[in-house]
């Protein structure tokens, strides 16, 4: 099963089909029509009466529909459930493999407040942040008069750009941590932000790492998401990265390698 929809769903069903393996699909009311239900060999309903977001998060509607036809395993694909560690718990209290890292590891870095911690532990250089989820304005305020504008809102149980805003002036400290916090816990379930100081004109650059259950992890290099619009990466794409410093390819792919070690991936 796929619990997620779109093209996401529909490129792990094809690599499933190529492999002799059934795929279930999952969709919500509003998704009857879409593609990702007809590429699969099975489909159902999820979420019934719910908008289409709280459908692809409703957990026991998702563990109800794979106990009841014998799904052997759940891919969350990204965004949705797939850096919740209650989602990926569930799989595992209800006997069906989450094809992802374990529930505390996702749960470790599912949290980045904490994976923030575990990368300085990692020896992984980070930008100056708050070193907990921050519950008030006035943490914010506090944050800002230290390391002065711009800074950055960012939801810290989920990514894909949801729940995050940059602020450049203090006028705009207020508007944008509400509008932080609603759009976090609209699309995670959950509104907890944390800061970090904003990066003018970074370069993103992504490593892309696969571990294994044994504790080996490899990098397969890195890809350039640079070009992006509102912080997520559904411009382009660019691998190798172009126009790397060599020695700072080399540890950034270290740094990957020695972070996901760090937490077990």
């Amino acid at each position: 099963m796929v619990a997620n929809r779109g093209e996401i769903a529909i490129r792990v069903f094809r690599a499933c089909t190529e492999l002799g393996i059934r795929t279930v699909a999952v969709y919500s009311e509003q998704d009857t029509g879409q593609m990702h239900r007809q590429k699969a060999d099975e489909a159902y309903l999820i979420g019934k009466g719910l908008p289409p977001v709280a459908a692809y998060l409703h957990i026991p509607d998702i563990i109800k529909v794979a106990k009841e036809n014998g799904v052997d395993a759940i891919h969350p694909g990204y965004g949705f459930l797939s850096e919740r560690s209650d989602f990926a718990q569930a799989c595992s209290d209800a006997g069906v493999r989450f094809v992802g890292p374990s529930p505390d590891t996702v749960r470790k870095m599912g949290d980045k407040v904490e994976a923030r911690s575990l990368a300085i532990v990692a020896g992984v250089p980070v930008v100056p942040g708050t070193d907990s989820p921050i519950s008030s304005l006035q943490e914010a305020q506090a944050f800002a008069q230290t390391y002065g504008f711009p800074i950055i809102f960012k939801a810290a149980y989920g990514g894909g750009g949801r729940g995050m805003r940059v602020v450049r002036e203090y006028e705009e400290l207020e508007e944008n941590y509400q509008r932080a916090y609603s759009e976090a816990l609209t699309a995670f379930g959950n509104g907890a932000l944390f800061i970090e100081k904003f990066i003018e004109k970074p370069r993103h650059i992504e490593v892309q790492i696969l571990g294994d259950k044994y504790g080996n992890v490899i990098h397969l290099y890195e890809r350039d998401c640079s070009i992006q619009r509102r912080h997520q990466k559904k411009v382009v794409e660019i691998a190798p990265g172009f126009q790397l410093d060599p020695q700072l390819r080399d540890r950034l792919h270290a740094d990957a390698v020695n972070l996901a070690k760090q937490v077990r991936f």
